[in-house]
């Protein structure tokens, strides 16, 4: 593990292949051993982040089938002014686009229409995939890796408004903004430049 490699990525790979090979294991002896490494893992993801290791394993457990990265939305909803909507955290208060992880049944870009609303009260249309990228694990932005998606959003109704998860809510030029979440910062210039190609 390189010394700009975080623990997590380390955790997340140990508990993937762990629980994938208990998933398609038929050699007891191996099942045993990947019950050992989930074991160690959950362990270890405890220590970390100070939760009883039991809580971990049966949150790991509860997972099933093929264990693959979460997946997530954005919307990207730009002003006149090129300006994206922005929610401000409560939980970091920091600047975001409104997003989240896709729910069961869910396509990326409904996970946008639907996080759009909820985060901004706003009724969004996702017109185009502005971009998809990949979150490794970290202490910051999660212990599971993610692919997430950025839609270009347009509004057709709604009246904004501030959701529970955050403070404020406000079309911000991205360069104005001093504190984001995450990689946000890089996921708002990616969306005004997929923007700004699309009306060439």
């Amino acid at each position: 593990m390189s010394d700009s490699t975080s623990p997590f990525e380390l955790f997340d790979e140990l508990r993937i292949i762990a629980e994938n090979g208990l998933e398609y294991a038929d050699d007891p002896y191996d099942r045993e051993r990947y019950e050992r490494l989930e074991e160690l893992t959950s362990e270890w993801y405890g220590r970390t982040l100070d939760v009883d290791p039991e809580t971990i394993s049966e949150r790991f457990r509860a997972e099933l089938g093929h264990i693959t990265p979460k997946v997530s939305a954005d919307a990207a909803i730009i002003n006149e002014d090129d300006e994206l909507l922005l929610q401000r955290r409560i939980d970091d208060d920091c600047w975001c686009l409104p997003g989240g992880y896709t729910e069961p049944g869910e396509s990326p870009a409904d996970t946008a229409v639907r996080e759009a609303n909820e985060e901004t009260g706003l009724l969004v249309t996702a017109e185009s995939l502005a971009t998809v990228y990949t979150r490794r694990p970290a202490v910051y932005t999660g212990p599971h890796g993610l692919v997430g998606h950025v839609y270009l959003c347009s509004v057709t109704g709604g009246e904004p408004s501030v959701s529970h998860e955050g403070s404020a809510l406000a079309y911000r030029d991205p360069a104005s903004v001093d504190r984001w979440h995450a990689n946000h910062a890089t996921l708002a210039t990616d969306a005004l430049a997929a923007a700004n190609a699309d009306r060439r």
